[in-house]
């Protein structure tokens, strides 16, 4: 894990970060503890207190953040591209104070195209643009142990290595702007299906006179073991779906996905089934839960079909 003490280079930095959900909430902090001076906005001001009172400094619009950061990063985690299009182009945005030296990192997931013309408007006024969108959810950002996706040149990529040091552990750089986003969505194509079919089988073993519990055992640390049949598979068996990483995120992810293929005239079926079966969660009012509550609705669906055929 990243501590402070490994990190005095990134000491007196000036940093924003705009967003402060279950992510953003702890980039600041870890931010802030490995000496940064940190600026922070979120439409919720309540989500800023206990940060405020750590010492971090609460602007009260995006376009009043940027004109705090001089020669340093703004580091955007918001919850689609439309938020992120609007924190940087909007009535109040980045665009309207940043200075040109400034380093933007989009850490959200957002769609590809759209980070790629959000990236030349921060170029027009001078500044630089990566995107970085993460895996390893909030537990992963409050222990800096992220991996993290890096779209952009690769001069600002060294620039900001010292930051998501900070942030994470898996630290890759994938290639030009971009390519951080097509990253994530493999991952979260990967993941999406993953669950599903942790859920059918362990449905399946239930179904068929098995204790899933001890199936899930059995699989762990053959060829079908996986971080979601350790973490998500456990949740499944304990039906615990306080959310982690709620279903809607990932009905989210999976349009991005599948949005992406269609633009390169690729018919993936898999993502496609994927896609069809998460969106059918959210329907049937499943979407706050954690995404281990998908094996809800592969129960319901083949209830369903059973009465169906009844």
């Amino acid at each position: 894990m990243n501590g402070p003490s490994e990190l005095s280079s990134f000491s007196g930095t000036k940093v924003g970060v705009v967003g402060l959900g279950k992510m953003g909430w702890h980039f600041a902090k870890r931010l802030h503890d490995a000496g940064a001076e940190v600026f922070i906005h979120s439409r919720s001001r309540g989500k800023a207190t206990d940060l405020e009172a750590l010492g971090l400094i609460y602007c009260k619009t995006p376009q009043d953040l940027a004109r705090k950061i001089k020669s340093g990063f703004i580091v955007i985690c918001v919850t689609d591209t439309v938020a992120v299009e609007q924190v940087i182009c909007g009535d109040q945005g980045l665009l309207l104070s940043m200075n040109p030296d400034t380093l933007v990192i989009d850490m959200g997931t957002t769609q590809v195209m759209n980070t790629r013309v959000l990236a030349g408007r921060v170029d027009h006024v001078g500044a630089g643009y990566l995107d970085a969108p993460v895996s390893g959810g909030a537990v992963g950002a409050e222990n800096g142990t992220l991996s993290i996706m890096v779209g952009g040149s690769e001069t600002d990529f060294r620039r900001a290595l010292p930051l998501f040091n900070v942030l994470g552990e898996n630290i890759n750089h994938v290639g030009s702007l971009g390519a951080g986003q097509i990253a994530k969505t493999a991952n979260q194509m990967i993941v999406a299906m993953t669950i599903d079919a942790v859920a059918e089988a362990l449905t399946l073993a239930s179904r068929a006179g098995a204790d899933p519990a001890k199936v899930r055992n059995a699989l762990l640390g053959g060829f079908a073991d996986s971080r979601i049949l350790e973490l998500h598979g456990q949740r499944m068996i304990e039906r615990n779906f306080e959310p982690g990483a709620r279903a809607t995120v990932q009905l989210k992810d999976v349009k991005q996905a599948s949005e992406l293929a269609k633009h390169y005239d690729l018919k993936l079926t898999g993502l496609e089934t994927a896609l069809t079966l998460w969106q059918k969660m959210v329907d049937d009012g499943l979407g706050d839960l954690d995404q281990a509550g998908f094996i809800n609705a592969v129960e319901k669906t083949i209830d369903n079909n059973n009465q169906t055929k009844g």
